[in-house]
């Protein structure tokens, strides 16, 4: 493999020197002194050791973080025991998607991304290490560590905190927000919706379900920057379930012990992230998405990582993936009464991935490098499948993947639909568009009762540049849900990891971009076919270029502030919802 280009000299730098760029010398020496002052280092000749960096992303705004200052506390004991200099540091600008959820706030999750990547990447930067170890969670904390890995090509690990337990009578996040929806429209009663919410998220770690937190979680298994349990093994166990008293998990423990492990041995073997984030890496992680039905989000963050990494992956390849690779899994929100910890017991992603290779038709990679040695060492072991909450063969849940690229006069880009949440009954769907300019708009009229059975909500304006910032809808989504409308949703927007139904989204180019999205109206006639993958609007070639040659000049909602500088450059969601001074050729970067 051709080596690549650094982002910029520094980073060659650090590369070919590491933590020496700072202990070598007698010019160093003020560095040392400050070094001294922090507790890195006790005493000059220590400066001789190693010089690894643990990056924590702990806040109390998260669930999923919560608890991420105990486990930190813990991999930094051991790798000073193992004789290590540590440096320890936090980042910021973590976003909770489900507090940020309805509001503005929401648009700062997807941008939140970029700016850890980027605080990740400022931190190496100025302290140089020889390693680092990533410790996060939840949703854009997750791929943004990943990208952080790439883009610096340092020996790293991400480490993550695990998912949260369920609640009482199997709930999780989404049994509340769809409550929201049964009780707007009188199914249960307000008492009934506030005992929901007070008993559905209990612990601390990532939202129970298959949401985008554990799929990114799990993909980080698959690709091989992770440990194999990263995905699944709960952050917590209880003590006492009905008076919600828990703990941390010791197997959660266990799993920073053996990241300690492996770092020292990533640092001694020279193994880096671009070593292990190849083409075929890709593919599988896409390959255990299709065979667990992970959140459309997967989609985004996994270009956005092949970008990072210099990888050229076309949408299309998706699809080829998704053909070959049956739904074997399927959990909350597919499955509401399935959660990651029920997947755990079974044998958690090693599994899953071995009833993918005895079906034998996907093209697994098992001999792949990881941060943890080859797949197939943490495959070979895992258990069989037990035939319910990881299937094979007839039982599968369906023949093809559980994510599908869908093309048409809408979507010339494509958009992304989560097939493992739609019901057979609306794999073809045709109905009449209602239109509305924002994720508000749509939501009020859903829970007026203004969108009835048979419709196409259509909700424009709202991808990475026009939101700005692509936010989460689950309310809306949950609420067709809650009110049990036979209703499809379309987007230039994103969805939660939660949704379910047939919910199209990340439809490029964008609105704000002069996509044809722009220009659909009240009463279009849209069809949505996920056998044919294609989703049209019944207008003909002509009608369709007029109506967006009219289109206004996108207005930007957001001009000041990092938001402001974000929507001026990010792109559509095909591409991943990358930045536009992100390298896409490869040749660029060899």
């Amino acid at each position: 493999m051709p080596e690549y280009k650094q982002i910029n000299k520094g980073f060659k730098i650090i590369r070919e020197k590491g933590s020496r760029i700072l202990t070598e010398g007698n010019t160093m020496l003020p560095a040392a002194s400050l070094m001294m002052a922090a507790g890195v280092i006790d005493k000059l000749e220590d400066r001789k050791k190693p010089f690894i960096t643990i990056i924590n992303s702990y806040t109390t705004q998260i669930p999923g973080h919560a608890h991420l200052d105990k486990l930190g506390e813990i991999l930094l004991s051991i790798l000073k025991k193992k004789g290590f200099n540590v440096w320890y540091t936090n980042i910021g600008g973590a976003v909770c998607d489900g507090i940020a959820m309805g509001h503005f706030g929401m648009k700062y999750s997807l941008p939140s991304r970029e700016l850890i990547t980027d605080q990740i990447e400022t931190i190496v930067g100025a302290h140089p290490c020889d390693a680092w170890i990533g410790i996060g969670n939840c949703d854009k904390i997750v791929p943004g560590m990943l990208n952080a890995m790439v883009r610096l090509n340092v020996p790293s690990i991400y480490l993550s905190g695990g998912p949260m337990l369920a609640g009482k009578q199997k709930s999780d996040l989404i049994t509340v927000f769809e409550g929201v929806g049964k009780q707007s429209t009188g199914k249960i009663k307000e008492k009934e919706l506030k005992t929901i919410a007070s008993s559905a998220c209990r612990t601390c770690g990532s939202c129970a379900g298959m949401f985008t937190a554990n799929s990114m979680n799990c993909l980080a298994e698959a690709i091989g920057l992770s440990l194999p349990g990263n995905g699944t093994i709960p952050a917590a166990v209880w003590t006492n379930k009905e008076k919600f008293k828990w703990k941390i998990n010791p197997e959660r423990i266990e799993l920073i012990e053996k990241a300690a492990d492996k770092i020292e041995y990533i640092l001694k073997k020279n193994i880096k992230p671009r070593d292990i984030v190849t083409k075929e890496a890709i593919d599988n992680a896409f390959i255990l998405d299709m065979a667990m039905g992970g959140s459309t989000n997967t989609v985004l963050h996994t270009l956005a990582l092949a970008r990072e990494a210099g990888i050229e992956y076309p949408l299309e390849e998706i699809n080829n993936i998704s053909d070959r690779t049956p739904n074997i899994c399927k959990v909350s929100p597919s499955r509401p009464d399935v959660h990651i910890e029920d997947v755990h017991k079974k044998g958690g992603v090693p599994a899953i991935l071995k009833a993918v290779m005895k079906d034998g038709k996907a093209p697994l990679k098992l001999e792949v490098k990881t941060c943890f040695g080859k797949l197939k060492d943490s495959v070979k072991n895992a258990p069989s499948p037990d035939g319910d909450i990881i299937r094979t063969g007839k039982k599968a849940f369906s023949e093809k993947g559980a994510l599908e690229i869908l093309y048409g006069n809408i979507a010339p880009e494509g958009a992304v639909v989560k097939t493992a949440g739609v019901e057979k009954n609306m794999m073809e769907f045709k109905g009449k568009a209602k239109v509305f300019n924002s994720q508000k708009e749509a939501l009020s009229a859903i829970l007026k009762g203004k969108v009835v059975d048979g419709d196409v909500v259509v909700i424009i304006y709202e991808g990475p540049k026009g939101g700005p910032g692509m936010q989460e809808m689950l309310s809306p989504t949950s609420a067709i849900q809650g009110r049990g409308l036979r209703a499809a949703l379309i987007t230039d927007g994103r969805f939660s990891g939660g949704t379910r139904g047939l919910c199209v989204g990340h439809a490029s180019p964008e609105a704000a971009a002069g996509g044809p999205i722009a220009a659909l109206k009240n009463g279009d006639v849209i069809e949505i076919n996920i056998k044919k993958r294609i989703i049209n609007v019944k207008l003909s070639k002509q009608q369709l270029k007029y109506r967006v040659n009219k289109l206004p000049r996108f207005k930007p909602k957001v001009k000041y502030g990092w938001l402001g500088r974000y929507a001026k450059h990010v792109q559509s969601a095909n591409t991943g919802a990358v930045m536009d001074n992100t390298i896409i050729n490869s040749q660029d970067i060899r």
